[in-house]
């Protein structure tokens, strides 16, 4: 299996309509550099002008209904689903491009859908993050997929969104949970060994960095704010019940060791598809549970940017990583702070 999930058959599914009719694509891309979008497919190819403002509007004419490839300049694209008769209204950043998109008005129920499974394609990456997992925990996790997979197909199938695109995404969303259901005890023990590989390669290495997350304090922090001391970091969202269940012991490790050679650092991941669509909301929800909770240690908000958690394979949270004064990398995947282990190793360090 490839990294890219097969989810992505989205891309072809398409169906056919006879009628030509006009649909009415507008919206706006902020902070866009470049002067025009450019709408491409079987039927279409239109470049749209892009206002100073980054607004957009035009008439398209659909033949066949279907996916279609918006580009903006060389480098960015992204995916709109159009029909005849639709009035879609995109809102999108220049960067990230297409992981920022959200859409309005008549056909945004089906575009909305396709965003939802493009996440969660992303979401599960490579599969060999799947088979790396012990049996109890990759059947856990495969029940949460499932149940995730469920639970969307039920909240959009009343919103209007496309049959065939819903049935499509369905049965191939239950047809690859089935083959990796299928294929994990040949996939089990290669997948643990290239992972201890993986881990290896970059342990003891200069760390990747992080820079310009935004402080609840006040301000942007990057990496380098915090050398000169160990540097211990919990990469979490409010969303996730395993990042929650950490918290007390995550509390108890800053108290104890207050004022001693390391750093504790949490970074939320929130973003807007778990935040009722916007980046606004996603970081309203991180600083009010921030307040909630009565947090402690160095909180940050990673935003738009994904480069820290790609940097280091990040396909799960909570994710801990340790990392040493001149920024190397102690251990990319660290115990736990429930894990009585994790003291052991400090102790080790002379923390």
């Amino acid at each position: 299996m490839k990294k890219l999930s097969i989810l992505l058959f989205l891309l072809v599914i398409t169906s056919c309509s006879k009628k030509n009719d006009f649909t009415v694509f507008s919206g706006k891309i902020n902070n866009a550099k470049d002067s025009v979008i450019v709408i491409s497919g079987d039927t279409v190819f239109k470049e749209i002008k892009l206002n100073k403002d980054g607004t957009f509007s035009d008439t398209l004419t659909i033949n066949k209904k279907g996916h279609y490839t918006i580009n903006l300049g060389s480098d960015k694209k992204g995916v709109v689903y159009l029909d005849k008769g639709y009035n879609l209204v995109l809102t999108a950043e220049s960067n990230p491009f297409f992981e920022s998109f959200s859409y309005t008005g008549e056909g945004s129920a089906t575009n909305n859908f396709i965003l939802t499974q493009f996440a969660l394609s992303r979401d599960l990456g490579d599969p060999t993050n799947l088979f790396v997992l012990e049996r109890d925990l990759f059947d856990e996790k495969l029940n949460k997929l499932e149940k995730t997979i469920d639970s969307t197909n039920n909240l959009y199938a009343n919103k209007g969104v496309d049959s065939t695109i819903l049935n499509s995404a369905l049965k191939i969303s239950k047809q690859y949970l089935k083959s990796v259901s299928m294929d994990y005890e040949r996939r089990h023990p290669s997948a643990v060994k290239e992972r201890l590989i993986a881990e290896k390669s970059i342990l003891k290495k200069i760390s990747p960095k992080f820079e310009n997350y935004t402080d609840y304090k006040g301000g942007k922090k990057s990496l380098d704010s915090y050398l000169g001391k160990y540097i211990y970091i919990d990469m979490w969202a409010t969303w996730c019940t395993p990042c929650i269940q950490q918290i007390p012991f995550l509390k108890s490790l800053e108290k104890e060791y207050n004022g001693k050679n390391i750093e504790f650092i949490s970074i939320s991941t929130d973003e807007y598809r778990k935040s009722g669509g916007s980046w606004e909301a996603a970081e309203k929800k991180w600083r009010n549970f921030v307040k909630a909770k009565q947090l402690t240690g160095n909180q940050l908000w990673a935003g738009k940017d994904y480069s820290f958690q790609q940097a280091y394979q990040i396909n799960a949270i909570p994710r801990f990583i340790l990392i040493g004064p001149q920024g190397n990398i102690v251990d990319a995947n660290a115990p736990r702070p429930s894990e009585p282990r994790l003291k052991e190793i400090f102790t080790s360090l002379g923390i």
